[in-house]
């Protein structure tokens, strides 16, 4: 088993000329590329076109294809606008000369105006009190295949901990919100861009699956086929990611075999810090 993997590391990229930069991938154990690293990624890459003082506030993805988890990923950065306050870039993402992701990212110089949240953080209890996800696990090996008990080193570069424990061997039929506190485990500098980085990787984590709650199942269930669709992503105010973070998800609909959720992103102080929405596949398929 790996002893430790860095988030940041990840999130390195090798550039190869200008707006071309290539990154590594993890195998997290998924049927496929975990999609936050590629939209991690995508950010980082498109970060690095801008000039200093502009920071992403919004951003808009498309899953295209299947990513292999076994090999790298080649980002293509397209310069679409560079106003005097805003400008946006357009990321590709590309694989065996391939496709299989596009984003669209604008940043904004910092500027003051109106503010307001009508956004509550949920009375939930303090990270410190909950048990790491990765626990649950650790606690199984023996259950698991061996290919993914190495795999499992590639989850603890976030410490997650479920306010509502799942059992994800033996879901039960649940109301389709789930809250969970999330950190870096490794601590990250002053860099807001490293922390939208990796807080973008981070936000694909559980989301989708929400909408599996009413319906008693989970992602592990053999006859259920998952992937995202698109993303979305707003940051609303700085944040570190080094420090908790409770991410707030409820999904109001599924149907047409797609899964929908949006979530909601607060620092401890209960500031909503950044929002989310996606839509996925969620298609259930006969026993093979």
């Amino acid at each position: 088993m790996k002893n430790s993997v860095q988030l940041s590391e990840l999130l390195t990229l090798e550039r190869l000329e200008k707006g071309l930069y290539r990154g590594l991938s993890w195998d997290l154990g998924f049927r496929a590329l975990f999609g936050g690293q590629v939209m991690g990624q995508a950010l980082a890459a498109a970060q690095q076109t801008v000039d200093p003082d502009r920071i992403a506030h919004s951003m808009h993805c498309y899953f295209l294809l299947p990513g292999d988890a076994n090999k790298p990923v080649v980002y293509d950065v397209e310069f679409i606008r560079d106003g005097r306050s805003f400008c946006t870039r357009r990321v590709k993402a590309i694989q065996n000369g391939r496709t299989i992701f596009y984003m669209t990212v604008s940043f904004q110089v910092e500027e003051q105006g109106l503010t307001h949240q009508h956004a509550d953080m949920p009375d939930v209890p303090d990270p410190d009190s909950l048990e790491p996800d990765i626990r649950f696990y650790e606690n199984v090996l023996d259950k698991l295949p061996e290919n993914m008990v190495e795999k499992l080193a590639y989850h603890r570069p976030v410490d997650m901990r479920t306010v509502q424990a799942i059992n994800p061997m033996k879901p039960t039929v649940a109301p389709p919100t789930r809250n969970v506190w999330m950190k870096s485990v490794e601590k990250l500098g002053d860099d807001l861009n490293i922390h939208q980085t990796t807080l973008t990787y981070a936000s694909d984590y559980y989301f989708l699956v929400t909408a599996l709650q009413p319906h008693g199942m989970s992602i592990m269930h053999p006859n259920i086929r998952m992937a995202t669709i698109d993303h979305a992503m707003w940051f609303h105010r700085p944040f570190r990611f080094d420090d908790w973070l409770l991410y707030c998800m409820e999904s109001p609909f599924s149907g047409g075999s797609r899964g929908f959720a949006r979530g909601q992103i607060f620092n401890r102080k209960g500031e909503l810090v950044a929002s989310t929405m996606q839509e996925g596949l969620m298609r259930k398929v006969e026993k093979q």
